[in-house]
């Protein structure tokens, strides 16, 4: 085996080695001696991250072949990143994320277990196949904070947080996004691990909008969630992690609750953790808030090469009970 692969595959023993989880990264770039790739594993699918090249960018497929193999995969799907997803007509992300399997026969849905929980995955549905795996230390963190708590979990995609903190016993989670078939796909997550949900629970809309409707009516939670994607466009506005995170930051800090969390998420390697740190403090000033932990991927499967900045920070903010 190609000694790289050898060293990625035995860096991860054990998460192999784990019986409640098999979706997680097996090669992460440079870190792994892989600069222009990347690889995640969902039970028995590959799916491959080419960076550079744009929509022609060409796969390692000898590498990829021996690596299906050791891992005994049905298939393996390519994505080939680009430097901004929002900005993409659909053709462009056809062509950057092929519906087809490069090896393997096609395989349109699967169920991927993390941390004891489960998740549809859809491998040849886009850029995003269902599940951002380097978060998976952070629901698990929510998982287990959230007994009789109230969430909200904006930007929930397909409700991974909201389907941590509800199998963590929450009172009641409301999940958000601008995205209709995100939000259904997230209910087929709930329905998946035997979870209840209403259906007002799961709301279409913009971030900003809701936080703001939320805040209004001084309706407050006990653990607030935002992981904005780094750039997005609404017709409402467009936003950017680098330019926007302290408003976005303020405008959550207004719906947490006295003692409640903000577990606050973003995702841009050219923002550095003193400036994300920086941003956040400026949004929950004048708010009895502390940053009380903070930290990024999983060491385990998301190394930092050296010389890099961790591309995803996490701070869990805690807000002091009222006097």
């Amino acid at each position: 085996m190609e000694p790289r692969l050898a060293r990625a595959l035995e860096r991860r023993a054990p998460l192999f080695a784990s019986a409640d989880t098999d979706a997680f990264r097996l090669i992460h770039r440079a870190a792994d001696g892989f600069p222009t790739l990347a690889v995640d594993r969902f039970a028995d699918v590959l799916v491959a991250h080419v960076y550079g090249g744009g929509a022609a960018g060409r796969a390692p497929s000898a590498l990829l072949r021996e690596l299906a193999e050791a891992q005994k995969a049905r298939a393996v799907y390519v994505k080939r990143r680009p430097a901004e997803a929002s900005r993409l007509t659909e053709q462009e992300r056809a062509e950057f994320a092929p519906a087809a399997p490069l090896l393997g026969e096609p395989v349109d849905e699967l169920v991927a277990r993390e941390n004891g929980l489960q998740y549809w995955i859809r491998p040849g549905a886009g850029l995003s196949v269902g599940l951002f795996l380097d978060m998976r230390e952070t629901r698990r963190w929510v998982r287990a904070h959230a007994a009789g708590k109230t969430a909200l979990n904006c930007f929930a995609y397909t409700c991974g947080f909201g389907v941590a903190a509800a199998a963590g016993g929450a009172a009641r989670v409301i999940n958000l996004d601008v995205s209709r078939s995100a939000l259904e796909w997230g209910r087929r997550n709930y329905a998946l691990n035997g979870l209840a949900a209403a259906r007002e629970d799961f709301i279409f809309g913009d971030a900003f909008d809701w936080l703001a409707r939320f805040g209004r009516r001084g309706q407050r939670f006990d653990l607030v969630i935002v992981d904005p994607p780094a750039f997005s466009t609404t017709r409402q506005a467009r936003f950017s992690v680098l330019r926007d995170y302290a408003e976005l930051a303020a405008s959550a800090a207004r719906v947490v609750a006295p003692g409640g969390w903000l577990v606050a998420c973003a995702n841009a390697a050219e923002l550095t953790l003193p400036a994300f740190h920086k941003r956040l403090r400026a949004g929950v000033v004048g708010h009895p808030a502390r940053i009380a932990r903070a930290t990024h991927e999983p060491e385990l499967d998301f190394p930092v090469a050296r010389g890099e900045n961790p591309y995803l920070k996490v701070a869990f903010v805690r807000f002091e009970t009222a006097a």
